[in-house]
């Protein structure tokens, strides 16, 4: 191929990216860019455009503001509890379904359905499944009842009842999207490999170790990855469960917190919010390159 044809080549492919580029430059990029600088500005003020320093103010504020620290812990204790649970309870019901031939797609359907049901909606109907009110205890207290227990308030009472509705909440909604990516999977993984087990009187357990684990490795890493970074970005889920007044219910994450700087109650600080969110970027994206990192090693390609 001549140099020019090369070239030729070469510059109709950059005018096929272009219009990514400029949409993701535009949307992306640059208001990575805008943030960072907002964030080292000490004083800003939205309506006058101005600003009385340049420093790290703004970072030292945010990281010794209690309700940032609040924010923190609820994130991480999010992330920590939601992500490996969604996971492993997604993988054994993928496995379920993929070994079952008759009414398949009725039950991958069925699993789906709470993936394509609007956040905010399954969000009310926990709240009304978990809340204790003046007339009745909730449906989930009525359980406990049956076995001796409650009632417990795990919407307005102790932080880890109310925890323990956010985690279980989070596990419900990510869940369909993990068993969709997991059974197609599992369909994709050759059949020779288990028919040669068989024959060899290998276990169940053994195959499923041996041979399923390592050829979907991939997708479960994908599945770690963006599990990460979505229980990291957890607000509208919270809101649904708690109001809107999270930090009252000390129930905030980061995202909610940096939504409460520029225009919750105590809002119109669009330097601490940049600052939170900066410090939101830095971690995920730490934590994303440790998970790539180690997916590198583990991952059977």
């Amino acid at each position: 191929m001549s140099r020019k044809k090369f070239r030729d080549g070469s510059l109709k492919g950059w005018l096929y990216l272009l219009p990514a580029l400029l949409f993701l430059g535009a949307f992306m990029v640059y208001p990575l860019i805008d943030v960072f600088i907002y964030s080292f500005e000490e004083g800003y003020n939205s309506a006058s455009q101005t600003y009385f320093g340049i420093g790290s103010y703004n970072y030292a504020y945010v990281l010794h503001d209690p309700y940032f620290l609040q924010a923190v812990k609820n994130t991480f204790l999010l992330v920590i509890i939601t992500v490996p649970l969604s996971t492993g309870i997604a993988l054994l019901i993928s496995v379920g379904l993929n070994s079952i031939k008759p009414l398949r797609n009725l039950f991958q359907t069925v699993y789906f359905l709470p993936y394509v049901t609007n956040t905010l909606a399954v969000g009310l109907v926990f709240m009304i499944l978990f809340k204790k009110t003046a007339y009745s205890d909730g449906f989930i207290n009525l359980i406990l009842h049956w076995f001796g227990q409650g009632p417990i308030d795990f919407i307005d009472g102790p932080y880890w009842a109310k925890m323990f509705v956010l985690c279980f909440y989070t596990i419900w909604v990510v869940m369909p999207f993990k068993i969709l990516i997991l059974t197609s999977a599992l369909a994709s993984v050759n059949q020779e490999y288990y028919r040669a087990a068989r024959v060899d009187g290998t276990s169940g357990f053994r195959i499923f170790m041996r041979i399923t684990l390592p050829m979907i490795s991939p997708m479960i890493f994908y599945l770690i990855i963006t599990g990460f970074i979505g229980a990291f970005k957890a607000y509208s889920d919270v809101v649904a469960l708690f109001g809107t007044d999270l930090n009252g219910a000390q129930m905030n994450t980061i995202v909610g917190y940096i939504y409460d700087m520029l225009y919750g109650d105590s809002g119109g600080y669009p330097s601490y919010a940049s600052a939170a969110a900066i410090l939101l970027f830095a971690i995920v994206l730490t934590i994303t390159c440790i998970n790539l990192l180690i997916s590198k090693k583990s991952v059977n390609d």
